[in-house]
């Protein structure tokens, strides 16, 4: 089962999607595709952003949300988050906060993490990740 994070949803509504992405996402069923609510409010504002938000808001309601189950940042992953905060910095590495909890929400829920930001991640020890971008 795997999570998709903003990097790699926001690749499923440019105007030309890579299609090694599209292969791959269209082989796996609903019931094993996740995202976060971090990730949802990232990809609203990026569509905000753009000089033209109509078209990134109808792609993302017809074409990302209906394709997705949507995890939460609950208590679990919450303090799953804290520890790996506090492991990080005992170490000397940050990594962003709203990567930080999506890769929580991951763990927790023992998915593996769908990212073309690899060497970011990877920091994050027991987290699964693959990339489909390549």
């Amino acid at each position: 089962m795997f999570l998709f994070d903003t990097d790699t949803l926001s690749n499923i509504i440019r105007r030309k999607p890579p299609t090694t992405l599209l292969n791959k996402l269209i082989k796996i069923p609903l019931e094993q595709k996740f995202t976060t609510t971090i990730t949802v409010g990232e990809m609203f504002y990026g569509a905000y952003k753009t000089p033209n938000p109509d078209y990134f808001l109808n792609q993302l309601s017809s074409h990302v949300w209906p394709t997705m189950n949507i995890l939460s940042f609950d208590k679990p992953s919450a303090q799953t988050y804290g520890k790996l905060r506090a492991d990080l910095e005992r170490k000397g590495l940050t990594i962003g906060e709203p990567d930080l909890r999506i890769a929580s929400i991951t763990l927790i829920n023992g998915l593996t993490l769908v990212t073309g930001n690899v060497r970011h991640f990877e920091r994050i020890p027991g987290l699964s990740i693959e990339n489909w971008l390549i």
